[in-house]
């Protein structure tokens, strides 16, 4: 019999008495593994400062336990491409401080606690010194760009910068605002979250002189991953604990977030259930027992379900856009790392 193309299976799928292996990073963990390194290296380089504070705040979260999957994507996809240069360990290195210096000021913006089941910097510095480390990591991941000396590279980071940012501002518009549409929510994920996610990938074909069509299908892959990966992360805000998700339970909840799975959620309740929601998006009903009552109504309605499903749609796209590149380690692991993705919330 012969295999199924691996472009047109979703991972997660299988036969029903197939034998079920929960989808991990370790192939792409450890195709990069040296690769890494080297990023790693990169980052406790450009991380260092005169002022004792800058790299002592940048390091806490850094050195996180934070899987690092963008710098990994960017080394992965370099693999796919047949890149032998040098020029992605850098290129990772500065993938890692625009997320880095992303999360020290989203934590400013939700007053966050927690990130990674450690106190958040702004808890234990302040915001003030959370937001201008940020700012010097932002700097820090330019000066590595302009060292790859390809202004097609500088492009590609530069705009997914700018265009985190508006995602950010987005959603911020967005908040605590449950007539939120369902394309201004997506609009804010693919910036705020899919665009870097994109830009990771896609630089490893420019480096590695591949056509636009390569460009593409990486963008294509980064962008539907990106997608998938903050879909199942707004439902397992609902769905899971502080242990689990490294972060404060219930978190967009109390925050005002409109995420899909409210959106879906309070189009589908009735009068009642809306009115609930209207009260606690708007600050009004966000105690532990009103986020449970939240959830049970995302569960009855189906909204979680529909997410998880919407988030796997989005993988198997991902997934897809591979179909162009030579079937080997690379494309397998690039492959996992979408299931494991879409997995998080089982």
């Amino acid at each position: 019999m012969t295999a199924p193309a691996p472009g047109n299976v979703h991972p997660i799928a299988r036969a029903p008495d197939a034998p079920i292996a929960a989808p991990s990073l370790d192939p792409i963990m450890a195709l990069v593994a040296d690769g890494m390194d080297a990023v790693n290296v990169v980052i406790l380089d450009k991380m260092q400062s005169r002022i004792p504070l800058i790299p002592e705040l940048a390091g806490h979260l850094i050195a996180g336990g934070g899987k690092r999957l963008r710098p990994m994507l960017t080394l992965a996809c370099a693999d796919l491409v047949g890149y032998r240069g040098s020029s992605h360990y850098i290129l990772a290195a500065a993938v890692e401080f625009i997320h880095t210096a992303t999360l020290l000021h989203d934590d400013v913006v939700d007053g966050s606690g927690l990130r990674r089941g450690r106190k958040t910097a702004n808890i234990i510095w302040g915001n003030s010194a959370s937001v201008l480390v940020g700012d010097f990591l932002f700097s820090r991941s330019f000066e590595l760009m302009v060292e790859a000396q390809s202004l097609k590279v500088l492009k590609i980071l530069a705009n997914a910068s700018a265009v985190i940012a508006e995602g950010e501002v987005n959603q911020l518009t967005a908040q605590r605002n449950i007539d939120t549409s369902e394309a201004q929510y997506l609009d804010i994920i693919g910036a705020k979250t899919a665009a870097l996610f994109a830009a990771a990938c896609r630089i490893s074909a420019v480096v590695a002189d591949r056509d636009n069509a390569h460009e593409q299908a990486l963008d294509t892959y980064g962008h539907n991953l990106g997608i998938a990966f903050q879909l199942i992360d707004d439902a397992i805000d609902y769905e899971s604990d502080g242990a689990t998700m490294g972060k404060d339970a219930g978190d967009d909840f109390r925050d005002g977030k409109v995420t899909l799975p409210v959106i879906l959620a309070y189009a589908r309740g009735s009068d009642e259930d809306r009115a609930f929601w209207k009260a606690a998006i708007t600050g009004h009903r966000i105690s532990d027992d009103d986020l449970a009552h939240a959830t049970g109504l995302l569960r009855s309605t189906g909204a979680i379900a529909d997410t998880l499903a919407r988030a796997r749609l989005y993988g198997q796209k991902a997934i897809d856009a591979l179909a162009m590149f030579d079937d080997g380690a690379a494309k397998a692991a690039l492959s996992e790392a979408v299931a494991f993705a879409t997995a998080r919330a089982y």
